[in-house]
């Protein structure tokens, strides 16, 4: 009886082992994956080639929107009020 568990655990140990051993599906396809995600972020792989300047907002217009995303970190922002008020165990936030 212990010569027929011992031999099952030979075998079964030298099964697991072998399967192992065995190229996986991971080995095959590896880098598949960045390769497409980069190819789909290209959105013109000829971009490179053009040098015509790029036109957007003129200089007056540009320089009025910096301005006013700068003057938002100025203050800091209102505290939202909540006109049914908060509670928080029991007690009342206003």
């Amino acid at each position: 009886m212990i010569q027929k568990s011992l031999i099952l655990s030979v075998l079964l140990g030298m099964a697991l082992f072998t399967t192992g051993c065995k190229a996986t599906r991971l080995e095959r396809d590896y880098g598949n994956s960045f390769r497409l995600a980069k190819s789909n972020q290209i959105l013109n792989p000829e971009a490179t080639e053009n040098l015509e300047p790029v036109y957007g907002l003129d200089g007056q217009a540009a320089e009025a929107v910096t301005g006013r995303y700068r003057e938002g970190f100025e203050k800091p922002p209102e505290k939202p009020d909540y006109p049914l008020g908060t509670t928080l165990s029991g007690i009342s936030s206003k």
